[in-house]
Formats: structure tokens, sequence, C-alpha cells
């Protein structure tokens, strides 16, 4: 970034996330971004190596951790952010649509009587537009929506972290037949972050490398409106929900869904232990659809 921040990315190449310490230099103060926490889908075992990567850049670098943010809630990973938030301390925060998606996944977990879909499981709930700062380093939440509701972009100095909203030029975007997911939507969402000046930085949380090229992370808003292969410069909003929907109809239920939205709902909160003392997840048989919504 410029001379006001550092970005330090970390890419777990177990679920193809890339999470993000961004750190104002005049101040030392840093925000997380979309942190994991490690599953094994074998053993039913969490663990946290990926997050202690970022918990010993910020203790090497003598970092204050101000913000935990959540792009949205993610159905490839469990989320690192309690861990991370009990290391280092932060707020949690994700935007405020949040809440549509606990209602949808306490119906398909049939939850506890005691988990409120209201996003208090978070320390703050982001507007659309909402300033905020990061030090002396003012920062923007803007909604995206279209993967799904609560889609959140954060804009910080000279870049755009943007989630599973964008991809890099060569993958694209993201599917949009999750529940709440509208693929008009998302081309809005798209368009929406295009506008911004050619020359801004766009990171984002995953990447599904091409044959012939390793992980990247990395773009601008230039780069992707002449190259992205979903939505650069020309491509209609017709033309864009056709090729979506279509892809979309072709894509496996991501791996990890059921076990990390259950998680991740919850600011990335384990499920309150059983009598025995064990968290629990459940498994909802013949309930999802191909795409990973509810029949």
């Amino acid at each position: 970034m410029s001379a006001r921040a550092t970005v330090q990315a970390f890419f777990d190449d177990k679920t193809w996330t890339v999470s993000y310490v961004v750190s104002d230099n005049a101040t030392h103060e840093a925000a997380v971004l979309d942190p994991v926490l490690d599953f094994d889908m074998k053993s039913g075992r969490t663990s946290t190596e990926q997050a202690d990567r970022l918990i010993d850049y910020i203790r090497a670098n003598d970092l204050t951790v101000q913000w935990i943010l959540e792009t949205h809630a993610h159905a490839d990973h469990l989320s690192g952010a309690r861990h991370v938030q009990q290391q280092v301390g932060g707020r949690i925060a994700i935007g405020e649509q949040i809440t549509q998606v606990q209602r949808t996944f306490k119906k398909l977990y049939h939850l506890e009587r005691d988990f409120l879909p209201d996003g208090a499981q978070f320390d703050h709930l982001f507007k659309d537009g909402e300033i905020f700062t990061i030090g002396q380093m003012e920062a923007q939440a803007v909604l995206v929506p279209g993967h799904t509701p609560a889609d959140m972009a954060y804009l910080m100095d000279d870049a755009a972290f943007v989630g599973d909203t964008l991809f890099m030029p060569d993958v694209g975007t993201a599917r949009t037949d999750f529940p709440g997911g509208d693929a008009r939507t998302l081309f809005r969402s798209v368009r929406r972050l295009l506008a911004l000046p050619e020359r801004t930085r766009v990171f984002v949380c995953h990447d599904y490398p091409p044959a012939g090229r390793g992980p990247a992370w990395e773009t601008t808003v230039a780069a992707q409106r002449a190259h992205n292969i979903h939505v650069h410069d020309g491509v209609s909003e017709d033309d864009f929900v056709q090729m979506r929907t279509a892809r979309d109809a072709t894509l496996d239920v991501p791996t990890l869904i059921l076990p990390s939205l259950q998680v991740n709902i919850r600011a990335g909160q384990l499920p309150p232990a059983e009598a025995d003392g064990v968290s629990y997840l459940k498994i909802p048989l013949n309930v999802l659809g191909r795409g990973g919504a509810p029949t």
C-alpha cells in the first residue's frame, strides 16, 4: 500500500483463502481481515496454525489490533476471528445484513433457542458507507451483496478488500446460488467497486489459480475492468446474469459449507458445549441442494 499503511497477506493453501493484516504506519494500529481457523473434516479437530501466523506477525511488529473484519459469513472455511481476538484483542465486525444470513441458517441447523439472529455475536455491525478508523487511517465499509446478502468490501487508503465479490481477473467472480445470493445484484455490486479510481489496488479473499500460475491476490481496478473474464468493461448485466446462472448450476457444494457456516454466523465461536463438555457441529441431511441452498 502507500506510505500510510502496510498490508501483509497470508495464504492458506488448504482452503485457498487469503487473510490480511493492515496496519497504520503512524500508530502501529491494525485490522485483521478474514482470519482462518483450521478444521480437519476427517477427525473433526480444529487447530490454529493459520490464525497463529497472523498473530505471530502482529506481535513481531508490535501492532495493536483494533478491528477483526469479516467480509461475509464464509462457506469455505471456519473463521478464526474469535481465536485472534482472544490472543491479541480487537472488535469483530461484519455487515449488518448478517442477521438475514443468521435467520436462514438458524432454521437450517435447527439451532438452540438461545441463538438469536440479531448480530449480537459480533462486536459491531457495519452499515453501508460507514466510516471508521484504523489508527489515523480512515476506512469505509461498503455493502456489496450478491454472493450473499451480507458481503462487505472495506476501502482503506489506496486499496479495496473485496472478499468474494471479485476474484483475480483470470478467475472472475463469486457464485450467487447460496441463500440470498443473486447474480443481478452481484453485477451491480461489482460495477460499484469498478467505479473506484482505476489505480485502486484490489485484494481478493480467495484465489483458485488456473493451471500455469501460482496463487495471487492483488490486482487493480484497471486490470479488473480490462481483463476480468466475467465482468470486464463491455459485459452487460443480462449477459453476466446468463453466464453466472449457467455456471453456478454446474458447481458442487463447497466442502466445508456445513461445518463453517454454523461457526461463522457466531463470529467464529464454536457451538456451545453440551452436558458432556463437548461442542458438536450439526450436519442436516437431505436439505441442501446442489449449490448449497436449502431445498
